[in-house]
């Protein structure tokens, strides 16, 4: 039996919420609304509105979130012969990589905006590869 650390697994799972929350936030949202077509209500209170649901969405995503981190560690735990950083950049180059191209590549988006979208993607997932390689390689 492969030992886990649940508190890392939480710990992953809170940190991608919070990178998440700066990366579709002031770092690029608002060029990902752009490309993906998407206008940003300016009206105070349409924008209220679709904000009222949102918990369920960030709920949702935070569950996947723990899954997710849940399955790395146990394959960071089982691959002793490299890093938690190594492990974690195998498996976002392997498998998230093709997962968003394939993903953005059949999408009716135009050229420019496949690519800002395959960017953001792409950027953000390596960006919770590397923070939960790190946080669970040091608490193994």
């Amino acid at each position: 039996m492969l030992e886990i650390n649940f508190w890392a697994v939480l710990v992953c799972a809170v940190v991608a919420m919070a990178i998440g929350s700066v990366w579709h936030g002031p770092l690029f949202g608002k060029k990902y609304m752009q490309a993906m077509g998407m206008v940003e209500p300016t009206d105070p209170e349409e924008r209220k509105k679709m904000m009222q649901g949102m918990w369920k969405y960030y709920v949702i995503q935070f569950v996947l979130v723990l899954f997710q981190v849940y399955v790395l560690a146990h394959y960071i735990a089982g691959w002793k012969d490299a890093s938690g950083l190594t492990n974690a950049l195998w498996i976002w180059a392997g498998f998230i990589i093709p997962t968003i191209a394939g993903s953005i590549l059949w999408n009716d988006k135009s050229s420019k905006n496949k690519w800002t979208l395959f960017f953001i993607g792409a950027g953000y997932q390596l960006a919770l590869f590397v923070a939960f390689g790190l946080i669970l390689g040091s608490w193994r």
